[in-house]
């Protein structure tokens, strides 16, 4: 909820590249302040150099609310808006404080990278996700791995005058979604439709390459049907009846 001793200090401050909810920001604000008592409080009764810090979110902004720009779309959808998140550890003497990662990571992740630091052996178990450690402590620049995203329902919008979807009535329609380096393909069940881009080039996701890059659509969509047989899947199996083929 917001926090009415703070919601002044942003009704004073001008909307920018689409930020302007007060009462969010209001949130926000005391979100950061909390985990600054949290990290006092841990050097205080000194277990600040024993303890691993997680912060993230489940999703991206609520579009609806915020903004994630040049992000495209917000919670709900595969595009970058509604994937990604922020994502920060800290652990004293392990972690290089002020260091940045590009490297994609999921929640998945958090897991095996906690037991990891806890000094819990996890050769032998199966995990979905990979410890971070590596990464965290500079020992690797790339973590080489497909990341995979899997929706076969729908999703509806908060508001169809106001969203970046495919289409206006849903934040997204069943599909898939392969992430490999750069590249990324959205695969979508009722028509068979596909989108191709580029993060590295094209972080909002703008320009579809899938009709000028048959190859890696090819590439991205040979793993994608891989990982869908390999997880069991569940996979539409019949058409929707009450599909429009034209976007609405």
């Amino acid at each position: 909820m917001a926090v009415d001793s703070i919601v002044p200090k942003y009704e004073k401050k001008s909307p920018w590249n689409g930020q302007g909810n007060a009462a969010y920001a209001s949130m926000v604000d005391n979100l950061d302040r909390n985990i600054g008592l949290l990290v006092k409080k841990l050097k205080e009764r000194s277990l600040f150099d024993n303890t691993l810090i997680v912060f993230t979110s489940d999703n991206g902004g609520l579009y609806g609310i915020t903004k994630q720009k040049p992000l495209r779309a917000g919670k709900g959808s595969y595009y970058e808006g509604g994937i990604r998140e922020p994502f920060f550890f800290v652990l004293n003497g392990k972690i290089q404080p002020n260091t940045r990662s590009d490297v994609p990571i999921t929640n998945l992740d958090v897991f095996p990278t906690v037991l990891k630091y806890a000094g819990i052996d996890v050769a032998r178990l199966h995990l979905d996700g990979h410890s971070l450690a590596p990464v965290l402590e500079e020992e690797v620049k790339i973590f080489e791995r497909p990341l995979f995203w899997h929706f076969p329902i729908y999703l509806q919008a908060y508001n169809v005058n106001d969203n970046e979807n495919r289409d206006p009535l849903f934040r997204t329609r069943p599909g898939s979604v392969v992430r490999k380096g750069h590249w990324k393909l959205h695969y979508y069940f009722e028509d068979d439709a596909i989108e191709l881009y580029n993060l590295f080039n094209d972080i909002g996701e703008r320009h579809d390459l899938a009709k000028t890059n048959p190859k890696k659509v090819k590439e991205l969509l040979n793993i994608l049907k891989k990982w869908w047989k390999e997880t069991n899947a569940p996979i539409p199996k019949t058409k929707n009846p009450e599909y429009a083929h034209k976007i609405l």
